[in-house]
């Protein structure tokens, strides 16, 4: 065999083997969720909803979890995963990012999301149907700094009620990094006042993680959109036509009693991308979008 041909048939066998691994690459499905609870929580949650995905899908799909909000953005955006569960915001962020994303599905209750201002009972605030402007002055904790409704929602109302952002009406201001945390620190006394998503309050009261003679709910934000499942708009060209479409098959068949409540929603109903234009909007107006 000439030179000639050697190099052209080691260049050939190296072709191949980049598109053998390539393909082998595209075998695996992979998603991740916004860190909002704790880790173990998650685990528990998104390793079922991968078992169910495998078998549905028929492919190997896989859970990842991230660190941050921050982190499932950039984990979507370089192709590290290819489908997220996101909040609002993370979602916005995260589709701007990566051309033809798009939102598929949410909880049948995400369009009406709410977000829960809770206090330490020594604060002596109570349940009002009007925005609580007692806070002022005291420490006040938000869940994750990329939060839709630990850090979007309840600043835009804290700005709407005082004309001033969070650190000129409070003592102290924090960032807990999940619902859960931002419960236990403000039941534990550690912040007087917080905000939380009312699906996490409500799921702490039914497992008995709230102690509510310690802590308890003073405002309720109105409805907004909120979590979505998003996917990269290049999973059909990886996948296979029509794999997107499958994929929101998938979620939206999702009628597990069990899988479901570990969320926990109802079900899934179809999204798509301008279902969050108001969040965007939000965004833009508090400044954490440009």
């Amino acid at each position: 065999m000439t030179l000639k041909a050697i190099i052209v048939a080691v260049a050939v066998a190296a072709m191949t083997a980049l598109s053998a691994g390539q393909a082998s690459a595209a075998e695996k499905f992979v998603f991740t969720a916004i860190p909002d609870q704790d880790e173990s929580a998650l685990r528990k949650r998104f390793d079922k909803v991968a078992k169910y995905l495998s078998t549905t899908l028929k492919r190997d799909v896989a859970y990842v979890p991230v660190k941050s909000y921050a982190a499932a953005v950039t984990a979507f955006r370089n192709n590290q995963v290819q489908l997220a569960w996101f909040g609002g915001l993370s979602g916005v962020r995260a589709r701007k990012l990566v051309k033809g994303s798009t939102a598929i599905a949410q909880g049948k209750a995400d369009p009406f999301f709410e977000t829960y201002f809770i206090a330490n009972v020594s604060t002596g605030l109570t349940l009002s149907k009007d925005f609580p402007k007692a806070i002022a002055g005291k420490t006040f904790t938000f869940g994750s700094k990329g939060s839709t409704s630990g850090r979007l929602m309840p600043e835009f109302h804290i700005r709407k009620a005082f004309g001033k952002v969070p650190q000129q009406v409070f003592s102290r201001v924090g960032f807990s990094g999940n619902h859960s945390r931002t419960v236990a620190l403000v039941q534990s006394g550690a912040y007087e006042v917080g905000a939380t998503n009312f699906k996490v309050w409500k799921k702490g009261l039914a497992n008995g993680t709230i102690d509510p003679k310690k802590v308890r709910v003073i405002w309720k934000t109105p409805g907004y959109p909120d979590y979505n499942w998003s996917i990269r708009g290049d999973v059909d060209k990886a996948f296979g036509a029509g794999f997107a479409k499958k994929v929101q098959s998938a979620l939206l068949s999702m009628n597990d009693p069990d899988l479901l409540k570990s969320f926990p929603r109802a079900s899934f109903i179809p999204a798509q991308n301008s279902d969050y234009a108001p969040i965007e909007a939000t965004a833009r107006e508090v400044g954490l979008i440009d």
